[in-house]
C-alpha cells in the first residue's frame, strides 16, 4: 500500500502540476495566482486520488493469494472479478525479478513467472510485489532442476562482469541522438508549462543575434549531441551497473544488472538455440558487439522498456563478445567467429541498385519541386546529393561485405546487415524448416534467399542473396534430410544443377 500511495502521489503531481500552472498562467510561481479556489480544489483532487489508489491497493492485497505446489504454481486475485490462474511447474521456464528504486528501498521485488509461451498474460503469473527474500526463494525453487547440459570444459559461476571501460561505446549508439532530440523537446515542453516558451525562444535568438543561421544551426546541433552523449552515458550506467552473467547449477543462465532499477533475468540453457552477435554501425566502427540469446519463449515486458530480456552482454570489444558467446554455447571455439562463405557479385550489384534508388528518388522529387516552385530547392537537392550518393554507395558495399553463411560444428551461421549487422549462430537441430524465396530479379541474377525457421528468437533467420545452387547445397548440408526430398542432384550424388554443381528445386 505504501508503494501504491507513493506511485499515485507521482501520478497526481504529474497531472496536477501542469494544470495548476495553466490555471495560474505562470503567475503562481510569483505568488500571484488568480484562482485560489481552483487551486485548492485541484490539490484536494490530488489528495483524493492518492487515498483512492491506496484504498484500492488495500482491497487487492486482501484478496490476493498465491501457492507453489508440487505440480502447479497458482495465483488468485481480484475484488469484483476474481481470477484464478495456474501454471504447470514443469512448463515454467523463467522467473525474473525486478525492483525499481521504491521497491528497493522497501526491500521488495516484482516476480514474473513465465512458461516461455507467447500467449500474453495467460502464460505469466506476476507477484507484485513480494519481499526480496521470498522472490529469491521462488526463483530457486521454481528453476531448481537437475542439470541437463554436460559440464564440458566450460565453468559454472560467473561468465562475465561489468567493465567500466565498456561505457565508451554508449555515446556511439543510436540512442545518443534520440536522447539529444528528446532533451531539446523536453526543454520546450517544460517552458510551455511555465508559460515561458516565448522567453526561451527569445533568449536563444539573442545569443545568436550576431551570427549566421548556419552557425546557429551547427551550435544547436552540437548542443543536442552533447546532451545526447550525457544522456546515453547516464542510461548505460542505469542499465548495466553491477552487471553479471552467471551459469548456475542445473543449467540456468542468469543476468543481473541495474543501478536504480535492479533486474534479475533467468534463462534455462535447454531453451537456448544459439546466440546472435549484434553490431550496430556506430558500435562496429569501434570494434565492439553485443550478444543476444536466441532462445524459445523470450517474452517482452511491456511495462519496462529497458528490460530487453534477450540481451546477455552489452556492447563490448569483439574479442570479449566472441569469448562470452563460446562460453554460453559451451563451445571451445565460438561459431560466431567461424569463416563464412562469401556471396556472389550479383548480391553486390543488387545492393548498389537498392542504395542508389533509395538515394536518387527523394533527390529527384526534391529537384522536380525546385523546378516547379523555387531554385532554392535545387541547391538543397544538389547539396544533399553530394552527401547522400557517396554514403549510399559505401553502405551498399559494406552491406555486401557483411554477407556470409557457413556451418560450424553443430551450428549454422548467417551474417547480414550494415546499419545493424547481425551474425546468428543457430543450432542445426533447432531448425524446423526452410523457406526458399527467389524473385524474378533474383532468378535473373542467379541468387536466392534462404530463411531458416525455428521456434526460438525471432522465429526466422535469413541467408540473403546466396548463390542459388550453392545456397541450396548449404541448406541441405546444414539440416540433413529436411530439404532433400525437394532437391535435384547430379549423377555423382553431389548437390548439383546438372551443369556446374550445386542443387536446384524442380518446378
Amino acid at each position: 500500500m505504501v508503494v501504491r500511495a507513493a506511485v499515485m502521489s507521482g501520478v497526481a503531481g504529474g497531472i496536477c502540476l501542469p494544470v495548476l500552472l495553466g490555471l495560474s498562467g505562470g503567475d503562481w510561481l510569483r505568488g500571484e495566482a488568480r484562482s485560489a479556489t481552483g487551486i485548492a480544489l485541484l490539490l484536494l483532487g490530488g489528495v483524493l486520488l492518492v487515498v483512492a489508489g491506496a484504498g484500492a491497493e488495500y482491497l487487492r492485497w486482501r484478496k490476493t493469494r498465491y501457492r507453489i505446489g508440487t505440480e502447479r504454481a497458482e495465483l488468485r486475485t481480484g475484488v469484483l472479478l476474481v481470477k484464478r490462474r495456474s501454471l504447470a511447474r514443469d512448463r515454467i521456464r523463467s522467473v525474473d525479478l525486478t525492483a525499481n528504486p521504491l521497491l528497493r528501498i522497501l526491500d521488495l521485488v516484482k516476480v514474473r513467472i513465465g512458461t516461455g509461451e507467447h500467449t500474453g498474460g495467460e502464460s505469466t503469473l506476476e507477484l507484485n510485489p513480494v519481499t526480496k527474500a521470498e522472490g529469491e526463494r521462488l526463483r530457486q525453487e521454481l528453476l531448481g532442476r537437475t542439470a541437463t547440459a554436460a559440464p564440458g570444459e566450460h565453468r559454472e559461476g560467473q561468465l562475465a562482469s561489468v567493465d567500466l571501460a565498456w561505457i565508451r561505446y554508449a555515446p556511439v549508439s543510436f540512442v545518443a541522438p534520440l536522447l539529444g532530440g528528446a532533451a531539446a523537446g523536453g526543454v520546450m515542453q517544460v517552458s510551455e508549462w511555465f508559460g515561458a516558451q516565448g522567453e526561451v525562444i527569445d533568449w536563444v535568438g539573442e545569443r545568436f543575434s550576431h551570427t549566421s543561421v548556419l552557425m546557429m544551426i551547427v551550435v544547436l546541433l552540437l548542443a543536442a549531441v552533447a546532451a545526447g552523449v550525457v544522456g546515453s552515458l547516464g542510461l548505460w550506467i542505469e542499465m548495466w551497473w553491477n552487471y553479471r552473467l552467471e551459469r548456475e547449477p542445473g543449467g540456468t543462465l542468469r543476468v543481473r544488472r541495474g543501478l536504480f532499477t535492479a533486474r534479475s533475468i533467468s534463462m534455462e540453457e535447454r531453451r537456448l538455440r544459439g546466440v546472435e552477435l549484434v553490431e550496430p554501425l556506430g558500435v562496429r566502427l569501434f570494434g565492439a558487439a553485443r550478444v543476444d540469446a536466441v532462445a524459445t519463449g523470450i517474452a517482452h515486458d511491456e511495462q519496462d522498456k529497458h528490460a530487453d530480456l534477450k540481451v546477455l552482454l552489452p556492447p563490448v570489444p569483439r574479442a570479449v563478445a566472441d569469448d562470452v558467446a563460446g562460453q554460453v554455447l559451451r563451445e571451445a571455439r565460438t561459431p560466431t567467429d567461424a569463416p563464412l562463405t562469401a556471396h556472389p557479385r550479383a548480391a553486390r550489384t543488387r545492393r548498389l541498385r537498392w542504395a542508389l534508388a533509395t538515394a536518387v528518388l527523394p533527390l529527384a522529387l526534391l529537384a522536380a519541386l525546385g523546378l516547379w516552385f523555387s531554385d532554392v530547392l535545387l541547391y538543397i537537392a544538389a547539396g544533399c546529393a553530394v552527401l547522400a550518393l557517396p554514403a549510399a554507395v559505401l553502405l551498399a558495399l559494406d552491406a555486401y561485405r557483411s554477407l556470409g553463411h557457413g556451418i560450424s560444428g553443430g551450428y549454422l551461421v548467417a551474417r547480414s546487415g550494415t546499419v545493424r549487422r547481425a551474425t546468428v549462430a543457430l543450432q542445426r537441430g533447432g531448425v524446423i524448416g526452410w523457406v526458399v524465396k527467389q524473385s524474378v530479379f533474383q532468378r535473373r541474377a542467379g541468387v536466392l534467399t534462404l530463411t531458416a525457421t525455428t521456434a526460438a528468437g525471432t522465429g526466422a533467420y535469413a541467408v540473403l542473396d546466396a548463390d542459388a545452387s550453392e545456397g541450396l547445397g548449404f541448406a541441405a548440408d546444414a539440416v540433413p534430410g529436411l530439404l532433400e526430398p525437394f532437391l535435384l542432384r547430379d549423377g555423382d550424388g553431389r548437390a548439383g544443377d546438372g551443369s556446374d554443381g550445386g542443387a536446384t528445386i524442380p518446378g
